[in-house]
């Protein structure tokens, strides 16, 4: 990700406006972002809020050797979420799950898949009865994010949550990712369950994929970094969702739920900040079950 074209002052002196300076913790990427005490460059994961701007974990310590040493701070991601030593854990865990369950639906096959896929009302024939949300299986809602079609679908939608939701992960905080993460995928399934035919299935995790890309570009554009790349790459999905065989539906709803809570994780004021942050899921959260209500209503 680079930021957008300025002129940075380096230790040095002026920086070419192409050649960004390095995280002094991570020399493999380029960030325009300084620390508000020693000012050295840091990148995303690196990123302490302060009163004013962002301060380095060193800094937070006490122990860059500037002289500063702040009072019993604790260190946190942009967001307000703990620093952990690996930032990326959580998004390893779900891609780990997803590919457990994928290789359950390959030993147990279709009937598997049928039990647990998003669907609004069918007779089943693999089950033997009437399934569906509207009979109360609001679990569909959950585990179809977890089911794949192929081996391309389970590889593609495991490439972008690595891609996009590592970085994420370490910029928001293991609880407001996770939070962010179903809170985008359950309103994707929402919404397919309310437009959809009421007897397709529906699968994978796209939907809190897309949450993420959302999430992403609100991030991306409060650290002024250049949003050209994650536009194209979001316009080339929107493309594929809508040309193919695929659950529009769910991309869309994840997508829009992704920019609403990524926007209150990332944006909020720092006194208030886990209220407006979960106040925000939750409110959705509450969008995502009165649509599932007024959908269930007219099935039955």
């Amino acid at each position: 990700m680079e930021k957008v074209p300025g002129s940075p002052q380096g230790p040095q002196g002026p920086q070419d406006a192409q050649s960004l300076p390095v995280c002094y913790r991570h020399p493999d990427r380029e960030t325009g972002i300084r620390c508000a005490r020693c000012e050295r460059p840091i990148c995303p994961e690196c990123m302490v809020s302060a009163s004013v701007g962002f301060q380095c974990p060193d800094c937070v310590r006490g122990d860059s050797g500037t002289g500063h040493r702040p009072a019993a701070a604790t260190p946190r991601t942009i967001a307000g979420g703990s620093l952990t030593s690996d930032p990326r854990l959580v998004t390893k865990i779900l891609i780990g799950l997803n590919i457990a369950v994928f290789l359950v639906q390959l030993s147990v096959g279709d009937r598997f898949t049928d039990r647990f896929d998003l669907i609004g009302r069918a007779y089943v024939p693999l089950l033997g009865g009437i399934e569906g949300v509207a009979e109360g299986q609001w679990y569909r809602l959950l585990t179809s994010m977890f089911l794949h079609g192929s081996y391309i679908h389970i590889g593609f939608n495991m490439l972008s949550l690595w891609w996009i939701g590592a970085p994420l992960e370490a910029a928001l905080g293991r609880a407001r990712y996770l939070t962010l993460y179903f809170v985008s995928g359950l309103a994707g399934s929402a919404l397919t369950y309310l437009i959809a035919a009421q007897n397709q299935p529906s699968l994978g995790a796209s939907g809190a994929i897309f949450g993420l890309f959302g999430a992403m570009a609100v991030l991306m554009r409060r650290l002024n970094y250049d949003m050209r790349p994650v536009i194209a790459l979001l316009v080339i999905n929107l493309i594929f969702t809508f040309s193919g065989n695929i659950a529009w539906q769910a991309h869309l709803g994840g997508l829009v739920a992704g920019v609403v809570v990524g926007y209150a994780m990332v944006h909020a004021p720092r006194q208030r900040r886990s209220l407006v942050q979960y106040g925000t899921s939750a409110v959705v959260l509450a969008v995502v079950v009165v649509t599932v209500l007024v959908r269930t209503s007219q099935l039955t």
